[in-house]
């Protein structure tokens, strides 16, 4: 871990400015730079980029930049900053890429359902739309498969956490025997079983739909793609002097 280096440093003063400034602007920036569902009236492109920047809450923000300096840090200074750079918002893009990929199939599970009922899809998404639904759908399809509908459409992703499972599986690559700790389980666990240990819980999370207000599949998302990213490094022995 130890000191700040450059380009984490600069990626936390970026996470804090647009934290204070939803603190001040609140619900307009979120519709501006939050992730939302493509058929969302609100999904704008740079969505993909921006939610990476945007927090829920002071400990959401704080677990992340804590995670992105005490795991980020030593990567910064093995590969240089502008590899560093690149990894992060690869994995950041990732995690968009496969939570977009699950909101899609999740809306699409409860809409078929309806479609095939005889509900038109465009008054599924005008209702859904004006945030409301249809006491009728839960005679269609199951309670789960519509609000899952629902919430993949209406609820959008914020966070830097996708990119920072990407840091820390590229962490375990690198340092595979550092010793981590989980705040609820206070015991010593090497990085190379500690990181698959957090990916497969989010997994069956993700799997079950379980509600916990998470978007577990942006997880496993920036998880994949770092691990693949990581693999074809090692594989390649791409060093750091490519970068700088």
């Amino acid at each position: 871990m130890g000191r700040l280096t450059e380009a984490i440093k600069h990626l936390i003063i970026i996470n804090v400015i647009f934290f204070i400034a939803t603190q001040l602007y609140g619900d307009q920036l979120y519709l501006w730079f939050s992730l939302y569902f493509p058929e969302n009236e609100n999904f704008q492109l740079w969505q993909v980029v921006s939610h990476m920047f945007m927090h829920g809450g002071l400990m959401h923000i704080a677990f992340n930049m804590y995670g992105l300096w005490a795991f980020g840090s030593p990567l910064e200074r093995a590969w240089g900053k502008n590899k560093f750079l690149f990894f992060y918002f690869s994995a950041g893009l990732g995690a968009a890429a496969l939570h977009l990929a699950s909101n899609y199939y999740f809306f699409n599970d409860g809409l078929t359902a309806l479609v095939e009922a005889g509900v038109s899809k465009n008054e599924v998404l005008d209702i859904i739309s004006r945030g409301k639904y249809s006491p009728d759908w839960y005679n269609i399809t199951s309670q789960s498969s519509v609000d899952s509908m629902i919430a993949a459409f209406s609820t959008p992703a914020v966070g830097a956490s996708g990119a920072v499972y990407g840091v820390l599986v590229a962490f375990a690559f690198m340092y595979p025997n550092s010793e981590l700790m989980m705040i609820f389980l206070p015991i010593p666990i090497k990085a190379k079983y500690f990181v698959p240990l957090i990916i497969f819980g989010d997994l069956i999370f993700g799997v079950t739909n379980t509600g916990t207000g998470i978007a577990h599949f942006a997880h496993i998302g920036g998880a994949l793609v770092g691990f693949i990213m990581m693999w074809y490094w090692k594989k390649n022995q791409f060093n750091k002097n490519r970068w700088n």
